[in-house]
Order: structure tokens, then sequence, then C-alpha cells
């Protein structure tokens, strides 16, 4: 059992004012403030991930839970030196040009910063020379790209596999594992 069981619980729970207590607890106890990311919050978001791709979990909980995640990381990233945060991998992501839609990218962008990856967000109607431009920028490992007009949808697999993406997953939860696949981190 991981001595941030309690954290985690919190977390995927979606109570902030108990994951919060933990979390400033965990560091009054003097644990490791990686410790505390990785075995508590990264861990919590992950069975969240999980959760959401089964069906145990919608999205209204998810959100609550990646809510409760980024109010425990304001207690815990101050403490970090700069590029001391462990990150899984940098991502950057978007919404492709001529598509105004942010709800998915921004389910995906919170599922993989809970998941333990570092977000470069573009916003919405992302040119490709803009995508290429940053990746390229910060080194991304990852360049995710959302497209959500309801006339590519039935397509979008397809559209992937046309143009060899390494990757397409149908909702957050499936992100964060593909990216986690793309990346050899299991």
């Amino acid at each position: 059992m991981s001595e941030f069981k309690a954290l985690t619980d919190a977390v995927i729970k979606g109570d902030i004012q108990t994951a919060v207590a933990e979390t400033q607890s965990a560091l009054d106890a003097g644990s490791n403030v990686q410790d505390i990311l990785d075995q508590g919050l990264i861990a919590a978001m992950d069975q969240v991930g999980e959760k959401f791709s089964t069906g145990q979990m919608f999205v209204p909980q998810m959100l609550r839970s990646a809510k409760t995640m980024q109010e425990c990381m304001k207690l815990i990233k101050a403490l970090f030196q700069e590029g001391q945060l462990s990150t899984k991998g940098k991502v950057v992501i978007g919404t492709v040009r001529q598509d105004l839609h942010d709800i998915g990218k921004n389910l995906v962008a919170m599922m993989m910063e809970g998941a333990g990856f570092s977000i470069t967000d573009l916003g919405v109607d992302v040119s490709p020379k803009d995508f290429t431009q940053k990746a390229q920028e910060v080194g991304a490992d990852i360049v995710a790209m959302s497209a959500l007009l309801s006339t590519t949808m039935p397509a979008m697999r397809e559209f992937a596999s046309e143009i060899k993406a390494d990757s397409y997953a149908p909702d957050a939860g499936s992100a964060v594992i593909a990216a986690k696949k793309l990346l050899g981190i299991t």
C-alpha cells in the first residue's frame, strides 16, 4: 500500500479539500516532492485515465479529478527548481486549423499533464507551421492534434492512418495510454 493512498483516493474522488490537505501533510512530514507527484498525484490520474477509458468514470468526474490534481500541484510546483520537475515527455497540443473546438483538446491536455507530461497548449485554429515551429522550439516528444468537426469525426481514425500518424486516440484516457506507449513508458 502506498504511503500516499489517502492522497491518491482523494484525487480520484475529486475531493479537492482532502487532497490539498493530504499534499500539505506529506510536505510537512518531509516526504520527497517527486514521490508525492509520482506516487500520489500521477498514480491517481493514471487510475482516472484507466477508469475513463473503460467507461467507469465520465467527463465531469474526470474533470473534477484533474482540477483536484491541479490544486495539489500549486503546492508542490514552487518547490521544484527550474528543470528539476521530472517529466514523462514534452507534448505540444492544439486544435487544427479551421477548427475552434477545444473541449476534447483541453481534456487530453489535463489528462496528459496529470499523467506527468509537460504540456504546451497552442489553443485552437493552429496552423501546421505553428505546430512545427513550437514542437522544434520546445523539443517536443509528441505533437497532439485535435479535430472535432462533426463532418470529420467518423473519418478521424482513417485520416490518422492516411497521414501515417504514429497514433490515434478517440478519448482523453486513450490518448494518455497511446502517448505512454509511443514513448515506451509503462
